[in-house]
């Protein structure tokens, strides 16, 4: 039987790189599958289905409030109109109708990312606070003004080191009356990190991928935090035929997120990173001895969580030739790159075989070069 894709001739790949949407995020457990399944089969009041999945879902990881989206940029959409609207059902007609009051977002410059353009479709303006280096105190309480609605936060080792903190700016966010959004799309593992952006450090939302570690659907997200404002978002969002019904999430997502997150809340994290290093050693050992490569073993990935891998540098300063030599590969192989001289193997999201096939492709391109 051939399978969709096969149908469609739309190449299949192995994922040495890790969770990126371009090349379909993760891969969902049969659990997780059934339940979407399952789901997909009866009519349900699809309001009474986020609040008893949001309910479940707090309580799953320590917060007060949970809602699913259809994707992490969703959240920021979502949690954004939520904040700027509180809910109320004039504001959100005068954000649809264009004459709601001027909303601003404060964002630290060593914070931008791609991703952060889903404020502006929020009807928010980015306030860029600070240089690439650094930002001080006095920069972000200068910025705050009657339209800030937000500061945005996103944590991760791979940005600025010299940001500040995100203590530093709950404080002087909530000393002013101003929530903070932190963006932790790609900050699982730890688990912790459900909890411990809002319950430990204080933000007042947190937003996730739902299609990376979590494993869930690949059109899901997810926003933890404060009940006020959760409430808010919920206002806004569909099944309300509102400004944010574009950002539909359906049943099938709801429960196929809600179960995955009760799977990798579950799962045995020491087990799964024991597999993980073993990958990473058994292509550290079939590489050692290459005079082409430099290779060192990294403990944790490009977004600063606790997932190993390899680091490869050829000799000649060219990776980009064994990246598209590894695209070429059938089947084709996915890696992260920084476009020059280094490329990364990661075993997050290998199918059982794929390590021996990515090694066994990087050999191949060293014995013809």
């Amino acid at each position: 039987m051939i399978d969709f894709f096969e149908g469609l001739g739309v190449e299949k790949k192995i994922n040495a790189a890790t969770t990126y949407t371009a090349i379909g995020g993760s891969l969902m457990d049969d659990e997780v599958l059934d339940a979407m399944r399952s789901a997909a089969g009866y009519f349900i009041d699809m309001r009474e289905l986020q609040i008893k999945a949001g309910e479940k879902i707090a309580k799953l990881t320590r917060n007060e409030a949970a809602f699913i989206t259809s994707g992490c940029a969703s959240a920021i959409v979502l949690s954004i109109l939520g904040l700027r609207t509180n809910g109320d059902a004039v504001e959100i007609g005068k954000v649809i109708s264009g004459t709601a009051r001027e909303s601003e977002v404060i964002i630290q410059n060593g914070h931008r990312i791609n991703y952060d353009a889903a404020i502006k479709l929020a009807g928010s303006k980015i306030v860029t606070v600070g240089n690439a280096i650094e930002t001080h105190a006095w920069q972000i309480e200068s910025a705050i003004t009657e339209f800030t609605t937000a500061i945005f936060f996103v944590p991760g080792s791979h940005l600025a080191g010299s940001t500040l903190s995100l203590n530093q700016i709950v404080q002087i966010a909530h000393a002013r009356g101003i929530p903070v959004i932190v963006d932790a799309a790609a900050q699982l593992p730890p688990v912790s990190n459900f909890w411990e952006f809002t319950e430990n450090l204080g933000a007042d939302l947190v937003l996730f991928s739902g299609g990376k570690a979590i494993r869930g659907p690949q059109a899901s997200g997810l926003i933890l935090g404060k009940a006020k404002h959760i409430e808010s978002i919920s206002a806004n969002a569909s099944p309300n035929a509102l400004f944010a019904r574009a950002l539909k999430v359906g049943k099938e997502e709801i429960a196929g997120l809600t179960t995955a997150i009760e799977r990798f809340i579950n799962l045995d994290h020491d087990a799964e990173l024991l597999s993980w290093n073993s990958v990473v050693d058994f292509w550290f050992e079939g590489l050692m001895g290459q005079s082409q490569l430099t290779i060192e073993k990294e403990s944790h990935n490009e977004a600063g969580q606790p997932v190993p891998r390899l680091r490869l540098s050829p000799s000649d300063g060219n990776a980009m030739k064994l990246v598209a030599q590894l695209k070429k590969n059938s089947p084709s192989i996915e890696v992260v790159h920084n476009s020059s001289n280094n490329l990364w193997l990661s075993p997050d999201s290998l199918k059982i075989g794929d390590a021996a096939k990515v090694l066994q492709a990087i050999l191949k391109f060293v014995k013809l070069s």
